[in-house]
This record gives C-alpha cells, sequence and structure tokens, in this order.
C-alpha cells in the first residue's frame, strides 16, 4: 500500500503555482536580459540565470503584513527592484534605473511569458469536475490572479492566496491557514501540491499532507 493510498481521500486540494502549474516559456535570464537591453544596459543571459537563484534564497520573505491595495503594489514594486539591482549587479550589470525596475515587473505579469504544464489543465477538470475545492497558495504577489486568468486557470479556484497579501510566505502555515479558512476546510480534509522543500515544511506546518512534483 502506498503512502497516499493510506490517506483519506481529500475533499479539497491547495496547489502551489510557479514549478508546479505554470512555468516560464524562456528563462529568467533570458527575459532580464531583453528588458535591460531596452533601458540600455547590457547583461548575458546565462550570468543572470547564475545570479537569480541565489538572490532569491537570501531575499526576505515577499510578504507585507496590513497592506492592501496601492501601498500593496507599491511594496511589491519596491521588493522585485531590490532583487532586480541584486541580479544585475551579480551578473556584473550597472544599477537599474527605476524605470527598469517598472519594466521588469510589467513583463513578467504578461501571460504570454508563462505556459501552463501539459498536464495540468487536464487534471484540474477532473478533480474539479469530481468535487474537490482548489485553491492556490503561493510565494507570489497580487500579478498572479491576473496571470491565471490569461492562461484560462483563474475559474477552477475558489481562492487565490499569495504571500504579499497573506502577510507571510512558505514555509510560514499562515497563507496555507486563509486558504482552509477560504475553503471552509480543517487541514485533515486537504492535501497540498507542490514543489519545493518550502511547500513541504509549510504544509507540515499546518497540519496539512503534502505532495511534491518533481519536474524535469
Amino acid at each position: 500500500m502506498t503512502l497516499t493510498q493510506a490517506w483519506p481521500r481529500p475533499r479539497g486540494l491547495l496547489l502551489d503555482a510557479m514549478g508546479t502549474l505554470i512555468g516560464l516559456r524562456s528563462s529568467v535570464g533570458h527575459t532580464y536580459a531583453v528588458v535591460a537591453a531596452e533601458h540600455g544596459i547590457e547583461v548575458a543571459p546565462d550570468a543572470i540565470d547564475r545570479a537569480f537563484p541565489g538572490v532569491l534564497r537570501q531575499a526576505p520573505p515577499l510578504a507585507f503584513p496590513d497592506l492592501e491595495g496601492d501601498s500593496l503594489l507599491q511594496a511589491e514594486r519596491r521588493w522585485w527592484g531590490e532583487r532586480i539591482d541584486a541580479v544585475l549587479g551579480a551578473a556584473g550589470a550597472g544599477a537599474a534605473p527605476a524605470a527598469l525596475h517598472d519594466a521588469m515587473f510589467d513583463r513578467f505579469a504578461d501571460p504570454s511569458l508563462w505556459h501552463v504544464y501539459a498536464d495540468v489543465p487536464a487534471v484540474l477538470r477532473r478533480w474539479h469536475g469530481a468535487g474537490l475545492r482548489l485553491a492556490v497558495v503561493s510565494n507570489f504577489d497580487r500579478r498572479l490572479q491576473p496571470l491565471l486568468e490569461g492562461l484560462g486557470l483563474a475559474d477552477l479556484f475558489e481562492a487565490v492566496v499569495v504571500s504579499s497579501r497573506a502577510g507571510a510566505a512558505k514555509p510560514s502555515p499562515l497563507p496555507f491557514q486563509i486558504a482552509l479558512e477560504s475553503l471552509d476546510l480543517s487541514p485533515s480534509q486537504v492535501w497540498h501540491v507542490g514543489d519545493s522543500p518550502e511547500d513541504g515544511a509549510g504544509a507540515r506546518a499546518a497540519g496539512v499532507r503534502c505532495l511534491l512534483v518533481r519536474r524535469p
């Protein structure tokens, strides 16, 4: 008997977004290099790709307690602007102008940069049709909701919880707890599906069973 066969059947599923449901069509480095060039900064895409993961690992959580509306949006833009400066600096490029920060933030809000993994649509619709209640829990910002709309997935989810608005990021249990409240389900009634150690640790902290996807 497998572990999942021993688990009670869930009434709901919480799903991570990036790396689980959706991914970028081109590398982060490619898009950074294109946008940087539009603002007069030359940088090699592979240098960006080498620097980006380390910059994210060292960053404070993308989470802003008690902020809403324009204040939240500006906090998200500042957070990403600091990461953009750090990545470009690590890749050997100069400081980025504020206009580049805004252009980069807006570019990654474009659904055409993203794709839904091939196995996702049919599985989500099967789960939805079987009566499972679905929500997204992601360490991301307010751009995620329109991205899911543009990619044709938003109608399948009852809630989309992002760390910036939740005020805490995985592995904190708080985003999971907010999603559970939105679905009106208990931790024992839900599984989480993600792709990172933060998914596993956050789910455990919230009392939720977790399955990790290992994509190539």
